[in-house]
This record gives C-alpha cells, structure tokens and sequence, in this order.
C-alpha cells in the first residue's frame, strides 16, 4: 500500500490527464510483463523453414497396408528442400531400428487458487473474476473448502472419502494415494487445497456453478487416482537413395488410470503438431511402401500474449503477489485502461508446400490462417508511457526479484523472524526520497515518437489528453499544429509514418444523400457514418478511408431496417438494436436490456410489452425525487437510498436529530437541503465564485495631448 499510495499521486502530476492513475507493487510489475512480452513480439522476426514429412505404409493383418507418417530433417531454404525431395525419386524405405519403451503420466495436483484460475480459463472460459466470484459462492455455500490457497494438501479426512469414492465408481485399481508439496515460490499453505467439501456431492444445482465445481470434482479425485499407462515406439527408417533416415513415433494407452477421469489442459499454443497416432506393428527390416513425400514450408511464431490465466501463472513463478491479490490486480490494470482483454483476428499467409509422388515433384503456394487470439492481454499506449516511466524513475519496484523478495519479508514478519518496523524504515526512506525527487525533476512523458516529416514539419506520435493521437508541426511553430485520433488497434510504438498521415484524410466528406451530407470518420467507439446528425458504426473489417459514397448509403439503408419500429407501446415505437452491453430495445427514450431468456430476433409484441413495463416499474422505484434540471436525484439503491449527483454517487447525510433519514422524509426533502448534504461531501460544489471587480483603468495623457491642453 506504501508503494501505491506514494507512486499514484506522481503519475496523475506526470501523466495524469488521463484520470484515475494508479501504481503498486503487484499491478504495476504485471502491467510490465504484459508490456515486455507485446515489445518481444513486435521485435520478433518470423523465419521460415520447410518440414519434411513422408507418408508409408506397412500391411497389417489380411496384407491390408496401414498407411502412417514419419519425419525428417528441416531446411532452411526452399532449394535445399526440393533437391532432397528429388534425391528420393525412387528410393526405398526400410525399417533399421525400433525402440519400444514403457510411460507413465501422473495427474495434477489438487486446486490451489492459481491453477484453478488457470484451469477455469482453459477448460471453461472463465476469466479470473468470474472464478473467483463463482468460488466465493460455492465456499459461502459450504459446497467447497476454502477458495484462496496456495496450498496443494488434502486432510486426512478428505483422503479417505476419496478412496471410498474411487474403489466404488472404478475399482481398487484405479487408486493410488498420493501427497503432494507445493512448487510456488513463497506458498504460505495456510489451508487446504480447493476440494469439494463433501466427496459423494458430484454436482451441484446451478448450471454455471456446476462447471466450475464439476471441475474441482474431477480435479480432485483424479488427484489420488493411478497413472496412465502408456507404450512409446520409435521406428528408425532408412532411405536408400541418400541414406537420410526419418523416425516415426507412436504412442499406444496401455491403462487410462486417472484419464478415465479427467485431463489438465496447457497454455501451450505453440504445438501445431498432429497428436501422436498409433503405429502398424514394424519390424527391424521390413520394406515400406512409398505413398508420398512433403516439405511444407513452416513458420517460427513468437512467444504468446498472457490470457488472465497464464498471467497468474507467471506472477505466482517469480513468487510475485498472494491468492487473494491476482484476480483483483487484473481487474485494477483493465479497469484503469493500462490493459485490454481482446480478440485479434487472424491475416491470411502464403506458404508453399512440395509434394514427391510418382517420381514426381509438385510445388503449390496454399493460403493458412495465422495469428488469431482469442481472449488476450494486450498493452494499451497509456499502459506502455506509464510503465516506461515506472521503469526510468523507480527501476527498484519495478524489478521482478525485488517485488518477490518484499513478498519473502512479508512471511518472516509474519513468522517473527524479522521486525515490520525495520523492514519499512529500510524500504521507504530511499524510496520516498526517489518519489519527492522524481516530482521534482522529471519530465511529464507523452510517450512522444518522431514518425517523419510533413512538408518540413514533424510528424509525432503521443499520449495527449483524450488518448493516443498524432500530430503534424510543434507547439513552437508559427502555424498551430494539426491533430488526429489514433484507430482502434493503432498503437504509438508501431504506427508507421503513412499509416499516421492517413488519419489526416478525415472526416472525409462523400457527398449528399437525401438531402444531407454524408462523411466519415473516427470516432471514441470506432470508425463511423455521419449522415446529417446521426451517427453510424461502420461494420468491423472496413476502413473509413475506403469508403464511399455508395457503400456509406448502404449503411445507413441497414442502419434504418434495423432500426425500423418492431411495434408500439402506449402509442410510441419500440426499435431493437445491440450494444457493448447486449441486445436491447428501446422505447421512450429508454434502454431495456434483453436476457438470454428471449429470442432477440423474433421478439413478441407481447414480450416486448413485458419488457416495457417491468422496466417502468423498476424505473417507478428507483427515484425517490428527482431535480432534472440540477442533474441530482435520489434514488433507491443495493444498499439504501443515495444522492445521484451527475455521474457521481454520493452518501446521504443524517437528519437534524442526528438520525437516518427515513422513507417519507426523503420523499419531502427539499433541494437546497439535498444541495447542503452535496456540499459536505464535495466542499466548494455550490458556493458562488465571487468576481473580482477592476479597478477602473487610470486614463494616461500623452505629451501632445498635455502640449495641447496648455496652450488652452
């Protein structure tokens, strides 16, 4: 709290136009990580290789062939690719060695709060927060053990329950106990594992609540479960043409053990490999029939983007942060813009492929997929200017071992093996001097990147006031400096000089369309249409730039079916549309969300009047007075009633004999009452700013004037 409390005021003086900044000693050093990893995958250079890959086959029973895959070396290059491929025209192939070796696989661990974030993200789609919040329901009702913990251990009692559970569901021989110690840097282990609280249970009554329980269910069984028995082979075979030898690999489950049960998933998103299939039986010797022979051509892909799942992962590695901290750390590092959780659609790629067959050599370009996230973490600018200014300014907080070492500090304070008034004194004194310093001297950071130049002026991209943007000319210059919005998806450390000179195309006027002229242009929520005073979000995919007149036409044309009157309620259009928060209607001015409970599409005249008039009721208790034109209201909340005051909410003051208000003292207050509670909570609101009266300019003679009036 020290770290946050005393970095967050220097980020609203040195950066703060942005509003609601904040540092600490966990978000900050997250946001850092997902900063470091979006640099390492602009940095990175894709390089292309080419897999070869042979198809063969081998007769089975009845002399039917089995046909199956082996691989050979890589190439570099396209050339060296195609002169192996045709070193194997008429070649043979033969098997010279086969490894047959046993393999086990054990299951994981039981939940701690990590890989249940983990493990709910991957399996179920859940982000961390809706985890926890479904946890924190099943832990408040009794369905599970604690859900913030670090520690991996089942109680005795629970050991034993499971046992019982797996000799009945599967028999003695899928059981095997099992201990388990924890491998995360500074686990406290205060509690049990995530566990059902009680065995028998396998589902609970709620359908969201019960994939998230089903999953500590299998979880945990499976954790005092056998191991998967598995056989490996290995075939070496040779290829007579060039003695180049592929290997091909097959994998054949002996005993399923814990698989009968369940499965962990992994983050790895690199392996594009085709699963391990099973083998024909081959022996030292045998001659294989040739099908085909491949080198497709490969990419190197860089690192992924952290989801919120393996960002946990990676802060519960370097020791950084508690159970507790990780689903509220993502929450702040979104909430205050330094991160957003988005999908990326994927770009189409060319690669080419060379196919041996029949003595001859095919080559074909096909087009692939690449790129596509779903999902992920990514740094916003003001995530990168903030980070980086953390970074130069207080290099100490923002060091991974550092951060993981206070974290050390932390449990032998609580083990009493070192004094927290020590520890502080030591930590804050150097450190408040660098945050006074740091007020003191250092510049406010913009983030400012020189793209190029514009008819001789600078072309700089910059954190500004509103958010990312670009400019042509300085400050200084004679002539005022021209601005322009950054695009969704833009960034200030990739943005190109002709892709920054763009945004100067707009708005772009397209002329007239019924009477009223027709322009586009970017806007807070996305490109858009303006046609006369409405505004049109123009569909994903399509740039602003691109647009014309006749496409800008069949936008608005969608836009009005969509918006046509669906059917009437007290004599006024009901229209449907979709929103960032979900479908909707809308009636009078007022917004209705529709639930999943309806069809959107074909909504009745009847639910819609159902909509309406739940929405007029809940509307109808919501206000308990209302001063339009003051913009102030009271109305009713979660917690009680409360001052809405513009976009703030605001606590209700006491009575005059000190008391709560009550219902129908509320419903009779009068506004310069309402005004004078307004007042004690934000001084200053309402008090009249007293102007300064000038004092009447002394009107000076010039000489002449004097020369005149003597000579008078």
């Amino acid at each position: 709290r020290i770290v946050g409390f005393e970095l967050s005021p220097v980020l609203w003086r040195k950066i703060g136009s942005q509003g609601g900044l904040s540092a600490g000693r966990v978000q900050s050093v997250a946001v850092k990580l997902i900063v470091e990893r979006e640099r390492e995958i602009n940095a990175f250079n894709t390089i292309s290789s080419f897999k070869v890959e042979a198809t063969l086959a081998a007769s089975y029973l009845n002399d039917k062939l089995i046909n199956f895959k082996a691989e050979g070396e890589r190439f570099n290059q396209k050339d060296n690719a195609e002169k192996f491929l045709r070193s194997c025209i008429g070649a043979a192939y033969k098997v010279t060695g086969i490894q047959v070796r046993p393999s086990k696989r054990s299951p994981a661990a039981p939940f701690t709060t990590s890989t249940l974030q983990q493990e709910a993200s991957r399996k179920l789609g859940y982000g961390v927060s809706k985890t926890m919040m479904l946890a924190q329901k099943l832990y408040e009702s009794g369905k599970i053990t604690y859900m913030r913990t670090d520690s991996v251990n089942l109680s005795d009692t629970a050991r034993q329950s499971i046992k019982k559970e797996i000799s009945k569901k599967f028999g003695d021989n899928y059981l095997q106990e099992r201990f388990y110690k924890t491998k995360s840097a500074g686990a406290q282990e205060a509690h049990e594992a995530i566990r059902p609280t009680y065995i028998e249970n396998q589902q609970v009554g709620d359908p969201e609540l019960n994939r998230l329980y089903e999953l500590i269910w299998k979880r945990t069984v499976a954790s005092q479960m056998s191991d998967a028995e598995f056989e490996k082979t290995t075939a070496k075979i040779n290829i007579s043409t060039n003695n180049a030898e592929l290997t091909a690999n097959g994998e054949v489950l002996r005993f399923d053990g814990f698989l009968k049960l369940y499965l962990e998933s992994t983050d790895d998103e690199d392996n594009d490999e085709e699963a391990v299939s099973r083998l024909p039986n081959l022996v030292v010797g045998q001659q294989l029939q040739f099908v085909q022979l491949t080198a497709t051509e490969k990419f190197s892909r860089p690192a992924a983007r952290y989801t919120e799942a393996s960002l946990v992962k990676k802060l519960e590695e370097l020791g950084i942060g508690r159970p507790s901290t990780y689903a509220p750390t993502i929450s702040t590092i979104i909430k205050r813009n330094y991160v957003v959780k988005k999908d990326k659609d994927a770009v189409k790629r060319n690669f080419v492929v060379l196919v041996l067959k029949e003595s001859n050599i095919k080559i074909t370009t096909d087009l692939e997929n690449t790129g596509a996230e779903k999902s992920k973490l990514f740094p916003t600018d003001l995530g990168l200017v903030v980070t980086d200014f953390l970074n130069q300014h207080f290099t100490n907080v923002m060091d991974y071992s550092f951060t993981a070492e206070i974290e050390k500090d932390f449990d032998e304070i609580a083990e009493g093996k070192m004094k927290w008034s020590k520890m502080v004194s030591d930590f804050y004194g150097p450190f408040h001097n660098g945050v006074a310093h740091t007020l003191e001297t250092a510049s406010r950071a913009v983030g400012e990147r020189v793209l190029g130049e514009s008819e001789d002026k600078p072309v700089i991209a910059r954190m500004g006031k509103y958010g990312p943007m670009v400019q042509i000319g300085a400050t200084t210059d004679d002539e005022k400096p021209r601005f322009a919005r950054l695009k969704y998806g833009q960034s200030i450390e990739t943005i190109s000089l002709e892709e920054a000179m763009d945004l100067f195309k707009l708005p772009l006027n397209l002329g007239e369309h019924e009477g009223m002229e027709v322009s586009v242009n970017i806007g807070r929520f996305g490109p858009y249409v303006k046609w006369g005073e409405q505004f049109i979000s123009i569909p994903k995919g399509e740039e602003p730039t691109d647009m014309d007149l006749q496409r800008a036409i069949e936008i608005i044309g969608a836009k009005q079916i969509e918006d046509a009157p669906i059917g009437f309620y007290d004599d006024k259009p009901i229209t449907k549309g979709k929103g960032r928060f979900g479908p909707f209607i809308k009636w009078n001015n007022m917004f209705i969300n529709v639930s999943k409970a309806y069809n959107f599409d074909n909504l009745s005249q009847q639910e819609c009047n159902e909509l309406i008039e739940k929405k007029i009721t809940k509307e109808a208790n919501r206000f308990i007075q209302q001063w339009p034109q003051e913009k102030i209201a009271i109305e009713n909340g979660r917690w009680g009633p409360f001052i809405r005051f513009g976009k703030k909410m605001l606590k209700i003051g006491v009575n005059k004999e000190g008391n709560k208000y009550a219902p129908e003292e509320l419903a009779s207050i009068s506004i310069e009452d309402v005004k004078k509670m307004i007042e004690a909570v934000e001084p200053g609101t309402f008090q009249k700013k007293t102007a300064v009266k000038k004092k009447a300019a002394t009107k000076k003679t010039s000489p002449k004037a004097a020369k005149k009036a003597t000579k008078r």
